[in-house]
């Protein structure tokens, strides 16, 4: 784990994981996604880890998926690159989703596109009331295939469909309104209220822990597996409406479909 991206440090019953790109709003590019894969998996392997916390650094909890890094794979024509790319952020998601240990998220800015995605595959979320949510990537071309299921499971079909299909970002307030977290906590608290969750999750028996969370897991199985889940994501990426958004977007004007006044 390169600790420069993701640092692990260890506060029993917790393992607190934060990422760390603040110059960049924590973008998951690829040493990112790959720095908390092995976080996590280092989690999970320690017996002295009862839960784990999912924090940003800075001011931004996660912005979601290095654009830039995308934009640069689509101009080699990386088309096995793009794909490789897709399973990678997929696989970390059903690492967080099924790791056998709670897992809480404490959201200490915006949590977009990817970042939401981090939000939701973890058991419980905490936000500071400067934190905003949203999934944009249809502005951009793109489709949020990989955190659909997990959206759906914590706000439901109509609120899902809103933040899907519009783009648009919502407050802490309204996310925690809707289910997508658990509570608001002022940004001089929040640590301090997560680790107070930490003490509490420690009560439960490390095996009983595990068991539920299986069964929760068993009882929201979603319908597409990881790998077709990651292809789904992927193959937007490739087409010529991915290409102009992100064009668009790096240049700060709308994109070519967007209704302007």
């Amino acid at each position: 784990m390169s600790e420069s991206l993701a640092t692990y440090e260890l506060q029993p019953p917790a393992a607190i994981i934060t990422l760390n790109r603040p110059e960049k709003r924590n973008a998951l590019s690829r040493a990112l996604i790959d720095a908390l894969y092995a976080a996590f998996s280092q989690a999970q392997a320690a017996s002295e880890v009862r839960c784990v916390i999912l924090t940003g650094a800075g001011k931004v909890f996660c912005a979601g998926m290095d654009l830039q890094e995308l934009a640069e794979s689509l101009g080699d024509d990386g088309k096995e690159k793009v794909w490789d790319d897709a399973l990678r952020l997929a696989k970390l998601y059903d690492l967080i989703y099924t790791l056998p240990k709670p897992t809480l998220a404490v959201v200490n800015g915006p949590a977009v596109a990817g970042g939401a995605g981090l939000v939701t595959v973890c058991d419980l979320a905490l936000a500071t009331p400067e934190a905003k949510f949203g999934y944009p990537e249809v502005r951009r071309g793109l489709v949020a295939a990989m955190v659909m299921p997990h959206l759906l499971r914590h706000v439901g079909e109509r609120i899902g469909r809103y933040l899907l299909l519009t783009g648009e970002l919502i407050d802490a307030d309204e996310a925690c309104r809707v289910g997508l977290i658990n509570g608001v906590v002022p940004s001089g608290e929040i640590m301090n209220r997560a680790r107070l969750w930490a003490r509490s999750l420690a009560e439960g028996g490390p095996e009983a822990l595990a068991k539920t969370k299986a069964l929760l897991q068993q009882f929201s199985r979603q319908a597409l597996s990881v790998e077709e889940a990651a292809k789904e994501s992927a193959a937007p990426r490739l087409t010529r409406e991915c290409q102009e958004g992100l064009k668009a977007f790096f240049e700060k004007r709308p994109a070519p479909w967007a209704v302007t006044k």
